[in-house]
């Protein structure tokens, strides 16, 4: 019957059904007064009922809507054919509602109730010699008496008062809980959850110990949190959850803070505090449970939970936060990392908005598929859309799904704002550099182009992982679409109007916009142009880039979805950039250069920038470089580069591409310089025949890509004694060359 409390309107927790004139003003009044103590909604009827009237409908629908019926039978109990009526709904609703009904049987004898003997069949006699109706409705009082008192209770009789009312209050609310756990509405995959958080707190042990529930905003921290905290909050001699603490913290400073952590857990209020050492005398002997939800400061940590010694043997402080780095800070390091729906989990949390509109089945699996992919499981945005979208035609959802692709829903752009908020300015630029240009690119990369920037990244990566704004996997930055979108909001709303005047351009019609019309401003940083995307030619002119006096990165690409794979550069060759003959722009901050399909023989005669890091120019018609501080160089499909350039003053180049190279004959013998490099591709360098002797002297290579150099016929004598050699691909090189292997 647990599902019973789902098909209907739920009021009250607990319905009080007892006799006035004998528990009103002592026993009930207490139980009452401890319930609510406790939070749990309890009805009572406050007003005594007169002779001869009748039951009030409201009273009814006060059982009716009730999760739980408490008996106090007590000794006049019978006596009165209202207390008896109020018996018989409550045992109807137990039967058709599967209402939980508990009897306390205050100081009479069970078996007189089930058996109407003793006091209650002398009042069962009078009722029935009183007149006719009473007759009537006797087997049906006779009836719920018996039942109700075969159900589980308790007997009040030589039981101490106070500690019989906290049994009973610990028990309904255990029974609350319990069921709070299970009917949550929508609450799917919480079972596996708590059970593995409740794994972590290890609750059959003694010692205190603090657990963290990290995750992304809109994950679920909350709900997981309180779920658990309502299933074992029984085991406490005081539990308090704090929810959204962090927000207490900047509204109410911290003393008012402290003031209300004590007074919610022992129930008092006009608390004296004094300082620190209150909390911890107040509370060193007590077992608590203690949640601490939202924490966005290491001061509220170190203000109300301080030292473990501050809590009694058994205590459990939860803390949620999305900053693993608080945690740590805290000497927490035991944490859940809270994780988004599976796709099966995220489509069984959407069908439960479904179930209260009419859709066809394609409608429905269309629509669940678009929203399903928008939201990547994050329970925030399948909540949010699947509960005002679903009552939607057909055609407005369509619409609306559309827009969402160009401007994220707000109410989930304010939760996920809020990591973003709480970064240090360099994490802010790192994280706008990887939303809007280094999703899914090699770590190591990213980390050099980054830290060329200034902006320290290596720190600065480990603060977005702390704070679940992105991931690594194999190596590579992965972050969640709608944190993609929300950083690309933020650099979007510097200006609505004028994609010139923001610092970062990715969008093609807002790139092309602000070259076309000369409008790119001061403020441009980044600029990365996807030419698949371009319908019409672009011209590169000095002029459109004469204001871009601190443009650190140019990349001009040609991919529908890219990331940097130093093994293959084997994008297509086609290009919608026309680049003006006296090409220029202001190389003192660049850092990164990409410029796919460069039409000239070689870069500017002043072009000298000294603080590049990266220069890639695939399928360009370059011949000849002025080179300095590089580390990365792609010049794949370049089809007029005969010999390379001299690399004796690119020391700290670690990655070298020259995939495609058809006409390349020869390698610099500077090569061997190279010190830090650590992968060199020459695939399909057809016409290449040998590497230098100086290959020998590149301590640090790993890999070499020789694939496709069909008239490859040479390695250097000691090309087997590099140390951290590591993998050599050579297959269709010519046969002399791979004997010599």
């Amino acid at each position: 019957m647990a599902s019973a409390s789902s098909t209907y309107q739920r009021r009250y927790d607990v319905f009080l059904s007892f006799r006035g004139e004998d528990t009103r003003n002592n026993f009930t009044a207490h139980l009452y007064e401890a319930l609510c103590q406790k939070g749990i909604n309890t009805f009572i009827d406050d007003h005594k009922l007169e002779r001869g009237q009748v039951i009030s409908p409201e009273l009814f629908t006060a059982i009716e809507n009730s999760l739980f019926s408490v008996v106090v039978l007590s000794q006049n109990y019978a006596s009165s054919r209202w207390c008896l009526d109020e018996l018989v709904k409550i045992v109807d609703c137990m039967k058709s509602r599967g209402q939980r009904v508990l009897p306390i049987f205050y100081n009479v004898d069970p078996s007189d109730v089930k058996k109407q003997r003793g006091i209650f069949g002398e009042a069962l006699a009078k009722h029935d010699q009183e007149s006719l109706e009473n007759k009537g409705r006797m087997q049906s009082w006779k009836d719920a008496l018996t039942q109700v008192a075969n159900l589980s209770g308790w007997d009040s009789r030589n039981k101490n008062e106070p500690l019989l009312i906290k049994e009973i209050v610990t028990t309904i609310l255990n029974k609350l809980l319990s069921l709070s756990v299970g009917d949550i509405e929508n609450m799917v995959g919480l079972d596996v959850r708590i059970q593995e958080v409740e794994m972590r707190l290890c609750l059959e042990s003694s010692d205190i110990l603090m657990l963290g529930i990290w995750g992304m905003g809109g994950i679920g921290k909350t709900t997981l949190a309180k779920a658990v905290y309502n299933k074992i909050r029984s085991q406490f001699e005081m539990c308090s959850f704090f929810e959204n603490i962090g927000e207490d913290l900047a509204k109410k400073g911290l003393i008012r803070l402290q003031q209300k952590f004590l007074s919610q857990l022992l129930e008092e209020s006009n608390l004296n505090m004094n300082g620190l050492t209150s909390i911890k005398e107040r509370l060193c002997s007590k077992k608590v449970l203690v949640v601490l939800d939202n924490v966005n400061d290491p001061l509220i940590l170190k203000s109300l939970v301080g030292n473990q010694d501050w809590f009694g043997r058994g205590s459990r402080i939860i803390v949620t936060t999305r900053d693993k780095r608080l945690l740590a800070s805290h000497g927490v390091f035991n944490i859940y990392e809270a994780r988004r729906f599976s796709n099966k989990e995220a489509f069984e949390f959407l069908t439960h908005y479904s179930l209260k509109h009419e859709l066809s089945i394609d409608d429905y699996m269309e629509f669940s598929r678009e929203v399903l992919g928008y939201a990547q499981g994050l329970p925030l945005a399948l909540e949010v859309l699947g509960s005002f979208l679903f009552s939607m035609t057909r055609e407005e959802w369509r619409n609306h799904l559309n827009k969402l692709k160009c401007t994220p829903n707000l109410k989930i752009q304010e939760v996920l704002e809020i990591s973003y908020d709480g970064l240090g300015y360099k994490e802010k630029n790192i994280f706008l550099d990887i939303a809007c240009f280094f999703k899914r690119e090699n770590k190591d990369y990213v980390i050099e182009i980054l830290d060329g920037c200034g902006f320290f990244s290596l720190s600065g990566i480990r603060a977005l992982l702390d704070k679940s704004l992105i991931t690594i996997g194999s190596n590579m930055l992965m972050m969640h679409d709608l944190i993609q979108e929300m950083g690309r909001e933020i650099v979007r709303r510097l200006s609505l109007e004028e994609p010139g005047e923001r610092n970062l351009l990715w969008f093609h019609e807002d790139i092309y916009d602000a070259l076309k019309r000369n409008t790119a401003s001061e403020k441009i940083e980044g600029i990365f142009l996807n030419l698949s995307h371009l319908e019409e030619t672009l011209d590169f002119t000095t002029q459109a880039f004469s204001r871009m006096s601190k443009l650190r990165l140019l990349k001009v690409y040609n991919s529908e979805d890219t990331w940097r794979n130093f093994k293959d550069t084997s994008n297509k060759e086609k290009c919608r950039v026309n680049f003006s003959k006296d090409f220029k722009l202001c190389y003192d901050c660049l850092r990164c250069l990409y410029l796919h399909g460069y039409s000239f023989k070689s870069l500017p005669s002043d072009f000298n920038p000294k603080n590049l890091v990266e220069l890639s120019m695939p399928y360009s018609h370059i011949q000849q470089l002025v080179l300095e501080k590089l580390k990365f160089i792609d010049l794949s499909h370049s089809k007029y580069l005969i010999e390379t350039p001299d690399f004796s003053g690119v020391t700290n180049l670690r990655w070298l591409v020259l995939e495609g190279c058809v006409p390349l004959r020869k390698v610099h013998s500077s090569l061997g310089d190279l010190k830090n490099l650590s992968s060199l591709n020459l695939k399909n360098c057809k016409m290449l025949k040998s590497l230098p002797s100086s290959t020998c002297d590149l301590k640090s290579l790993e890999i070499l890509i020789l694939s496709g150099c069909s008239k490859f016929e040479e390695f250097p004598e000691n090309f087997g004694s590099l140390e951290m050699f590591k993998e050599l691909n050579a297959d269709e090189i010519a046969l002399t060359a791979a004997y010599a292997l």
